[in-house]
């Protein structure tokens, strides 16, 4: 099939290579401007290296995309991790229309952080979902979902680099191909089950020690690798990152004050948070790199008995 790609970074870049590698013609590759001082980005760097052509424009509205898009004379338009807003007058001209990648299973989980947020609420399971883009976000009918558990200690790294982003790329070559060959099935969303979450971002991402354990927990392991779930330690940021929770089972069991560094070992250092402690592995200091905990102990001289949070 010829198909038109809009996205960008590595996930954009791997279905490119998926479509490529079937045997399918690009016909054209968008992609968002990249901001001075930021990466290059992968999907653009592999456009160019292929050939293709190319186009980065500042916005998805108006005439300038629409004619762009138009000209390529794509029979599908696949989105894959796409920021910019793509209006119907864009999305409609390949002719079998767009579909687009979300990592959630619509209509729940609707916004930009919906891997976060499912763990740091401590689902049991997510999904992904291809679906048709409307002016509404997230919220144009679905043509296939994809459903994936939720390990109690996984991240938000292991959830989409071990599960939705490969699986994502081959959803998207299943739909593709439903909806060009005419036996896709297109499902409304109910919107009495829809959510919408915003970005999962720093400020979302600060942890509250008299919070219970199992919400720090989760907080930690969906920040985790970002945006970092961070504390303070004597007024600078502490973000934390490999961790483990140990519930206390018995009053004798618990120790210190939320917040209170209990004991350090040779890998980690237990913080006392309410209903148990967190042990932590890996942290990053302000303006530092990621070392072990013990690690960051040992640099900054901590002992027992030191807050973190104040």
């Amino acid at each position: 099939m010829r198909i038109v790609l809009i996205g960008q970074q590595d996930f954009g870049r791997a279905v490119l290579d998926a479509f490529l590698a079937r045997g399918d013609e690009i016909a054209g590759v968008f992609c968002a401007q990249e901001k001075p001082g930021t990466k290059p980005d992968p999907l653009r760097m592999a456009a160019q290296q292929r050939d293709l052509r190319l186009f980065q424009l500042a916005s998805l509205k108006g005439a300038d995309a629409r004619n762009a898009i138009a000209r390529l004379d794509a029979q599908i338009g696949i989105m894959a991790y796409v920021l910019q807003f793509a209006p119907q007058e864009f999305v409609s001209v390949p002719r079998h229309g767009t579909i687009q990648y979300h990592p959630s299973l619509l209509p729940r989980y609707r916004g930009p952080s919906a891997i976060n947020w499912p763990i740091i609420r401590g689902d049991a399971t997510t999904g992904l979902s291809i679906f048709r883009p409307t002016d509404g976000l997230d919220e144009g009918p679905v043509v296939l979902q994809k459903q994936v558990p939720i390990g109690e200690d996984d991240t938000l790294g292991s959830v989409y680099f071990e599960r939705l982003f490969p699986m994502g790329v081959e959803a998207l070559l299943e739909a593709a191909d439903l909806v060009v060959s005419g036996n896709a099935v297109e499902s409304v969303q109910d919107e009495s089950q829809a959510s919408y979450e915003g970005w999962c971002r720093s400020a979302e991402a600060q942890i509250n020690w008299h919070t219970h354990l199992d919400f720090v927990y989760n907080l930690v392991r969906g920040c985790n690798p970002a945006p970092g779930a961070w504390t303070t330690l004597a007024g600078k940021m502490l973000q934390i990152f490999d961790a483990r929770k140990h519930p206390a089972r018995t009053f004798a069991q618990v120790k210190g004050r939320p917040g209170e560094v209990v004991a350090i070992s040779d890998e980690s250092m237990h913080v006392s948070v309410q209903g148990g402690q967190l042990e932590i592995f890996k942290v990053r200091p302000d303006d530092g790199k990621k070392v072990s905990a013990a690690q960051f102990c040992a640099q900054v001289g901590l002992r027992p008995g030191a807050k973190l949070g104040d």
